[in-house]
């Protein structure tokens, strides 16, 4: 049994996301952004979110100005800096005076604790490192009710010189946590227990806590070990975004630490029931696409494909999940692909709605089954597709009619000269009942074109797809030996800002593809809003 249940006393969880995750390659928050995620997060409860560093960036100001009337009922703002700078006390030291002037909550700082960074990057003597942090510490106490400090490169620090990284700690006692930064991601999980642990009986009335990035992939495994070590404190950021490989992720962190080691940190079941919402939204806020395999929140961290493993989770989940998806705000999914079996069909069509009702004797299935497996063997995949194999279903069983018939379309991709940007137009032809509809459209590709091009002509007969957009359009190609030449697969998702959908189209021809999984969109949502097509 880990040494997490021989003390009471809770685990405190603080969120960088908007500091650390906010130095992630490619990754760009506006001040609103941020301040539309701290309120997120307050709403989840987390204890402590690191709102930046003021002073480093006008962003960065304009966010704490954005954030000062806040009225959190749980959440505590946190300003980050470092050390005073040598060569002047802390009370003319600018950086720490913007630290004050933030208007946040807490005050968190890092000061070197490696002695290597002491005289090679900061250029100063390890005794005057030391009276750095103790004087900046002591300076902070003064005018914040909380400080933290991040001891930087701690374990890197303690095995080249253990002493002097001890001494450290022992300069910064005035703060009310010492957190231990694995700042370069490199030691593993029996260095991290051993290490806090040492820190734990060495500092017993004072918060030790973690800060672990991910650059060997165990942030949270260190994290972790940190907890059962004794560790009361742990900083990382939602779905493990930061610099380089990323910082310790909490969306799986929490949920281990509630779940797998009964570690009270202040996250209840409707909390943690958000917790695939909260990371969403960071990543539509970080314009980031979901990691679909990520543990716990990701599109498949429950998902079921293999026709053995779906036939026993219909009959008792748990027997290939470790957890019930419903405790993170995930949810059960079963696929369909070339290793599916009857229960993927049947477990599919449950969910597809629309009246559907199949059982294992249905010649349906059987038939599904083998039109699935010969498609995906062609290419199709419908893992991400959902509502092209509903629409396959429905055909299937003959309950389903197109919409409208399509007379032809022809797609012109024009370009003039090297620096000059292609032209692109899609004319459309289609019937739908007895009438005609025939458009032309513009658009920055071929494919916007013709999807431009479609809707135009579809749009008076079916007003309710003005709601429909394409939110992501993806291209696979399906083999390389062939080149140019080879088949590639097209996957689009769309909403109609109520509901999302994914479908798929297959075919030698990038605009034949496209077109196949744009028809299925537009279809599926008239089938969404319970439109008739015509007779």
């Amino acid at each position: 049994m880990g040494k997490h249940n021989q003390n009471s006393h809770r685990i405190t969880l603080l969120d960088t996301t908007l500091r650390d995750g906010g130095q992630t390659a490619g990754i760009s928050f506006s001040a609103e952004d941020k301040q539309r995620i701290a309120e997120r997060l307050a709403e989840f409860g987390m204890d402590y979110i690191e709102g930046g560093w003021p002073g480093a960036s006008p962003k960065d100001d304009h966010f704490f100005e954005l954030v000062r009337p806040r009225e959190w009922q749980k959440s505590r703002l946190v300003a980050f800096g470092s050390t005073a700078r040598p060569g002047g006390p802390p009370s003319r030291d600018s950086g720490l005076k913007k630290l004050l002037a933030s208007g946040a909550d807490v005050a968190c700082i890092f000061g070197k604790a490696w002695d290597l960074h002491v005289e090679r990057a900061l250029g100063i003597s390890l005794e005057e490192n030391l009276k750095l942090v103790h004087d900046s510490i002591v300076y902070l106490k003064r005018h914040f009710s909380e400080v933290l400090f991040d001891a930087e490169h701690f374990f890197d620090g303690y095995k080249a010189h253990q002493e002097y990284a001890v001494q450290v700690l022992d300069a910064a006692a005035g703060a009310d946590a010492l957190v231990l930064c694995d700042t370069n991601g490199g030691n593993l999980p029996f260095t991290i227990s051993r290490v806090v642990a040492d820190i734990v009986i060495r500092f017993p009335d004072t918060v030790v806590g973690i800060h672990a990035h991910n650059d060997s992939e165990l942030a949270v495994a260190n994290s972790l070990a940190a907890v059962d070590a004794g560790a009361k404190h742990v900083q990382g950021t939602i779905n493990g975004i930061g610099e380089r490989c990323g910082n310790a992720n909490l969306t799986s962190i929490i949920p281990n630490l509630v779940m797998k080691m009964g570690v009270d940190c202040g996250i209840g079941e409707d909390e943690l029931a958000g917790l695939k919402a909260l990371s969403d939204f960071v990543n539509e806020m970080a314009n980031r696409l979901p990691w679909r395999h990520q543990p716990f929140v990701g599109l498949n961290a429950f998902a079921h494909k293999g026709g053995v493993h779906v036939s026993a989770v219909r009959k008792l989940a748990r027997l290939y999940e470790h957890l019930p998806p419903e405790l993170v705000g995930n949810r059960q999914r079963i696929t369909v692909s070339d290793q599916s079996g009857r229960s993927n069909v049947l477990v599919m069509a449950a969910k597809a709605g629309f009246g559907i009702k199949l059982d294992e004797k249905d010649p349906a299935v059987a038939e599904l089954v083998k039109q699935v497996k010969k498609l995906e063997d062609h290419g199709f995949a419908f893992e991400g597709a959902e509502a092209s194999f509903h629409l396959m279903l429905l055909k299937a069983k003959k309950k389903f009619r197109h919409f409208f018939e399509l007379k032809g379309f022809r797609v012109i991709d024009e370009k003039r000269r090297h620096d000059e940007t292609p032209l692109a137009e899609a004319t459309v032809m289609v019937r739908v009942g007895e009438k005609m509809a025939h458009t032309a459209s513009l658009g920055n590709g071929p494919v916007n074109a013709m999807d431009r091009a479609l809707r135009a002509a579809l749009k008076d007969f079916y007003p309710t797809l003005k709601d429909l957009r394409l939110i992501d359009y993806k291209v696979r190609v399906l083999t390389t030996q062939k080149a140019t030449e080879a088949g590639v697969r097209v996957l689009i998702e769309s909403t109609d800002g109520q509901r999302k959908w994914g479908t798929v189209g297959v075919s030698t021809n990038i605009i034949d593809a496209s077109y196949q999984a744009l028809v299925d969109a537009i279809e599926y949502k008239l089938l969404l809003d319970k439109v008739s097509p015509p007779a």
